[in-house]
């Protein structure tokens, strides 16, 4: 080891038969909350942008560029991936905001109610109802999905708000108008103007609001203002108490259900479900993804007790084809109304198609097609709509000779999916894997996971305080993998130059690549070290 050179009584959708392929104040010490509370709480996101001010410096020095990475020049692609302000004093004023932010609780600290949140959204006037919204949760694809739903509407002219975590690289991510992130301008201003209120709640409340509470409240807050003709929003974690379910979607969400979080949301598929399908509200319609057994009956009873309409993959809508192609992969979806053929998703793997499938038959409903209109949506503004969409972080391609691959996976789903998405798409012949994941999750399933696809291993870390310690890592690593396949970096900078080395050792044209992945964390700071700014 170490330094290597080298089903119910509930409404559903009628659909025609059709073969899926499934190819007081706050304490003053801010003391954390204690285990019992911990263990419940809800609302931060399973891999988000840590928020310790003292990462400030590490990241400047990754903003920087520490060094000139050997790999070859950057992929032009306009992601919407925002840089740092360029003028001085709007970047100073962004950073000061994000230090305030930061010296809030962090969302890996959480307490399950959503009366800081309701006491907000009552002070500011229930801006979350001035919008009709689709509330997405799941435990993996929420981003991509609610990408795909953004297109999708701005597609067919509807002024859209997104409200997405983790961020990759700059918290104004999170917030989205038009399909592009809140200018920095804007942000300052938003939270200038709520912080008053936030204050008001803060000092009403046994707990000051948090980082991610505060965030949703901003975003519910600039999509008023907008104002916008629909939200987008995906939750945090979990879903009954997660700070976005102040908003009644009159489109629920659900992206598979597996096992993360389970200190918090429970140990089985069922018991993260009973969480999950608290954004399923009277009325509603119900987009369900395809659910464990166990899962699926949680949520569809819920379905049943609010009276909900259900849509399900492989039932009332799926994907009825798919095929790899250049760049992406090759559709027919069917839809709630109908077929839609030849659809080109710039994305690779098997999951984007499914998710592609759930976010067309979520906009379906919200048209009402499916159960008020026996059509279909356009088929060519479907088709360009998709065509158009992004997701940094996911697969994504950023360097070539040899390819650099950065994918945001940090639980064994996500690394299942992105180790089969990498083989279909690329057909690398030798992939060296850079994994740096967050000590808080199941490491040796993601490691598990990746073995199969990983020819050697660099593990590394990032710069947050949840990094999983290296040496604690290369002992996993060792076991999953073997001695003699595992090189230990503890910079990310080094790690990603040593796994181009290693790329490179196997010749120029020996179909050698290099996958970044483990957390988003990692994949934002290896977006920035490869000058994706």
């Amino acid at each position: 080891m170490g330094r290597r050179k080298r089903l119910p009584t509930t409404r559903i959708y009628l659909a025609a038969s059709y073969n899926v392929v499934v190819s007081n104040p706050r304490p003053e010490n801010d003391e954390p909350l204690s285990d019992p509370l911990a263990a419940m709480g809800l609302g931060g996101d399973e891999d988000e942008a840590d928020t310790d001010p003292g990462r400030e410096a590490d990241l400047a020095v990754i903003e920087a560029g520490s060094r000139t990475l050997r790999a070859g020049g950057p992929v032009p692609q306009d992601d919407g991936v925002p840089a740092r302000p360029t003028d001085p004093e709007v970047d100073r004023a962004l950073r000061e905001v994000e230090a305030e932010l930061a010296g809030r609780w962090p969302e890996t600290k959480l307490e399950p109610s959503l009366d800081r949140m309701t006491a907000l959204m009552d002070i500011l006037g229930e801006p979350q109802r001035s919008y009709p919204s689709i509330h997405i949760t799941g435990t993996n694809g929420k981003t991509s999905t609610a990408r795909m739903i953004e297109q999708l509407l701005l597609a067919f002219d509807l002024r859209t708000g997104r409200y997405t975590s983790p961020h990759v690289q700059s918290v104004t991510e999170r917030i989205s108008l038009d399909g592009r992130p809140i200018a920095p301008e804007r942000f300052i201003e938003t939270y200038g103007d709520l912080k008053p209120y936030v204050e008001m709640v803060d000092a009403s409340q046994p707990y000051r609001m948090s980082f991610f509470e505060v965030l949703t409240g901003m975003a519910y807050a600039a999509f008023a203002d907008a104002p916008v003709d629909v939200a987008v929003v995906e939750v945090g974690m979990g879903g009954s108490w997660d700070a976005t379910n102040v908003v009644d979607g009159t489109v629920a969400v659900v992206t598979p259900i597996d096992l993360d979080h389970t200190d918090r949301l429970g140990g089985t598929a069922g018991e993260i479900a009973v969480e999950k399908s608290g954004i399923v509200k009277k009325d509603a319609t119900a987009v369900l993804a395809q659910q464990p057994v166990e899962a699926a009956q949680v949520l569809l009873k819920r379905a049943v007790e609010v009276d909900a309409t259900v849509a399900r993959e492989g039932m009332e809508f799926g994907v009825a084809h798919r095929e790899v192609a250049v760049g992406g992969q090759m559709l027919t979806l069917r839809g709630l109304g109908g077929e839609y053929e030849q659809v080109f998703l710039p994305l690779h793997g098997e999951h984007q198609a499914h998710n592609a499938a759930v976010a067309l038959a979520a906009v379906e409903a919200f048209f009402g097609i499916g159960t008020l209109h026996a059509r279909t949506l356009d088929v060519d503004t479907v088709r360009t709509a998709f065509a158009n969409v992004t997701s940094p972080g996911r697969l994504e391609v950023v360097r070539r000779s040899p390819t650099v691959v950065l994918d945001a996976a940090h639980n064994p789903a996500g690394a299942r999916a992105a180790a089969a998405a990498v083989g279909e798409a690329f057909g690398f012949t030798h992939l060296v894997g850079v994994v740096g994941p967050s000590g808080d999750k199941d490491v040796r399933g993601l490691l598990e996971a990746f073995e199969p696809v990983f020819a050697e291993v660099v593990v590394t870390r990032n710069s947050t305080h949840r990094a999983m310690d290296v040496d604690e890592l290369a002992a996993l690593a060792v076991e999953v993998f073997g001695e003699d396949r595992v090189q230990v970096e503890p910079r990310l900078d080094d790690a990603i130059e040593a796994a181009v080395t290693l790329a490179e050792e196997q010749g120029e044209f020996s179909g050698s690549g290099v996958l970044i992945t483990g957390s988003v964390i990692t994949v934002g700071e290896a977006r920035l070290l490869l000058g994706r700014k």
